[in-house]
């Protein structure tokens, strides 16, 4: 029998998990599902479960390392894109809720996008999709 992927999670750090809560839930939509210790929590509502990992320690170990954790702004190759209903409504929402815009909001052949980040400086994209969404995107390949 072949191993397979039966799943995906996504965990984001913060470093305070109840504004990173109030973040997330608040702001962008999700809600808590269930609380599975004092700096740990899923939230629901994003298709994946989302887990937020708050109040850790300054010094990451990573076993052969250890990392200095930062929640200045950031960017990593893998982060979230979330899908919006209403994408102007969304950009202000969270930038009441402590979020920063890195550019002007983009149109592009399946939509538009904003690039934000969290109060965290965990990157991340909203878009709202437009038309056939991606399905634009692949007709033109």
């Amino acid at each position: 029998m072949c191993a397979s992927i039966v799943g995906i999670h996504a965990y984001i750090e913060v470093s305070e998990l109840a504004l990173g809560m109030n973040f997330y839930c608040d702001g962008l939509g999700l809600s808590l599902k269930r609380q599975l210790s004092p700096r740990w929590v899923e939230l629901q509502g994003a298709g994946t479960p989302i887990y937020l990992l708050g109040n850790r320690p300054e010094t990451a170990d990573l076993g052969s390392t250890s990392a200095t954790r930062s929640f200045e702004r950031h960017w990593t190759p893998v982060h979230l894109d979330f899908v919006v209903t209403s994408l102007d409504e969304m950009v202000k929402r969270l930038l009441d809720f402590g979020a920063t815009r890195d550019q002007a909001i983009k149109e592009r052949e399946y939509g538009r996008i904003a690039n934000m980040a969290d109060p965290f400086g965990n990157g991340f994209d909203l878009i709202e999709f437009a038309g056939d969404g991606y399905e634009a995107v692949s007709r033109s390949v």
